[in-house]
Parts: structure tokens; C-alpha cells; sequence
């Protein structure tokens, strides 16, 4: 699925290091789930979850095997009348359009047109979320994971699980509802004191948290910064 700031190319290099830690039969629990593309390539038990309603009501619609029958044409004036009257049209419908139809895809953040004869991108966007005989299929893959509505800070984790966070970037592209940075990295404090392994996806980190990964990659998450790469980092916190 199209989410802005995706880990979806970096998975690689950071899954084999978190997965070399993960107990087996243990819960894997994303509470910025985002697009879902981290989380499709983990196996066994999984939770994810986001304070977006209409990107966790898309999720588990797409889990649903008639999913792509319910796709159709958008075009922008039609993109314009969903993103004004969100209250009047299905979630996980208001989630389709404003992530994967979306410029860059930040959530109504401007319908990206097609460019005639070169990229079809409603097109692509549908044939990212169908589910084929490929088992690479995102929707084949989310399948059975949990997902919830809900704030990080509101979401039930079962014990000693390990946690992935990929939370809005301090000093980068802003989200809609402002989000307080110096709480999150106590709240993850507090998760490995209660039994969790934490691990946090950003570009900083406090000085407490180890840096066990880090690669310069082109963002859009970094126009706010002046520049158009960033530092992706793996971090851990462990208790001292």
C-alpha cells in the first residue's frame, strides 16, 4: 500500500535484525502501523495499529477477499468531494483515496494525476492492493493481522511482546495532529521496563537509545528539512 514515509525499501535490512531478537510464538505489535509494509513480511502473530480511522477501516477491508471488486475510477473532482464530505462516504473508501490516490501519498495531500501515455497511478495503486495468486500480494499477506483505531499510547499489548514503532519524524513533513516526540521516547522507556523489546525507526534518537542501523535514503519526509535525503536509523533502547 502507498503511505508516505513507507519502510517498505528498507525492510530488508532492518527485519533480519529485529527477527533475530523475536522469541518465537511471540506477538509482533507495529502502533504506527502505516501502510501495513513492514508488517505484511512478518510472520505469526501480529497487531498493528494507527490513530487514522479511515487507514485501519482500508486495512480490513482490504483483508476481505472481494476487496478489489470494490475499486472503481476516481477522478479529481470526485477526489475533491470525498476529501470535503468524509463524514458521508464509507472509511475504509476515504482511506483508499486519500493515501494511495494522494500526491506522495500524504493523506489529501493533492490528487497525483496520471501522466497521459507514461504512469497510470490509479491503476498501479489498485494493482498494489489486489490480491492474486502471488503470494506477495499485500492483501494475501495482512490476512490475519489485528488491526486497531486507536492512540499508541490506548493500545491493549499483551506481555513481553516485541514492538516496532515507526512514529512521525521530529522536524520533517507535518501530520495532521501534532505529536509530542518527548512522550513517545518515555512511553518506550516505560514498554522495556514492563517487559517489552522496543524497537524505533528515525532520523535522532536520545542519547539512551542505541543506533544499531542507519542508511541515507531519498524521502519525502525530509522536504522540511531543506534537504532530500535523510539518515533512516534503527534504534533500541535497553536498560542500563
Amino acid at each position: 500500500m502507498k503511505y508516505m514515509g513507507s519502510k517498505n525499501r528498507i525492510a530488508k535490512n532492518i527485519l533480519p535484525i529485529m527477527l533475530s531478537e523475536r522469541k518465537e510464538d511471540q506477538w509482533w505489535v507495529e502502533p504506527f502501523v502505516g501502510g501495513a509494509n513492514m508488517i505484511d513480511k512478518v510472520k505469526g502473530k501480529r497487531i498493528g495499529s494507527d490513530s487514522n480511522k479511515y487507514l485501519i477501516a482500508l486495512l480490513n477491508k482490504m483483508k476481505e477477499d472481494n476487496f478489489i471488486n470494490s475499486l472503481f475510477i476516481i477522478n479529481e473532482e470526485e477526489y475533491k468531494e470525498i476529501q470535503k464530505n468524509k463524514n458521508i462516504y464509507p472509511d475504509w473508501l476515504v482511506g483508499y483515496v486519500g493515501f494511495n490516490l494522494s500526491f506522495g501519498a500524504k493523506f489529501f495531500g493533492g490528487y497525483r494525476r496520471d501522466k497521459a501515455g507514461i504512469r497510470n497511478y490509479q491503476n498501479e495503486a489498485q494493482q498494489n492492493l489486489r490480491a492474486q495468486q502471488n503470494l506477495r500480494a499485500q492483501q494475501n499477506l495482512i490476512k490475519d493481522v489485528i488491526f486497531y483505531n486507536c492512540d499508541y499510547r490506548e493500545l491493549d499489548i499483551p506481555n513481553n511482546s516485541f514492538i516496532y514503532c515507526d512514529p512521525p519524524y521530529e522536524n520533517t513533513t507535518k501530520y495532521k495532529e501534532k505529536f509530542n516526540h518527548k512522550e513517545f521516547w518515555n512511553w518506550c522507556r516505560n514498554k522495556v521496563n514492563e517487559g517489552h523489546i522496543v524497537y524505533i525507526s528515525e532520523y535522532n534518537a536520545p542519547d539512551d537509545f542505541e543506533c544499531l542501523w542507519k542508511k541515507e535514503i531519498v524521502s519525502s519526509l525530509t522536504k522540511n528539512t531543506g534537504g532530500k535525503r535523510g539518515m533512516e536509523k534503527l534504534f533500541r533502547y535497553n536498560i542500563k
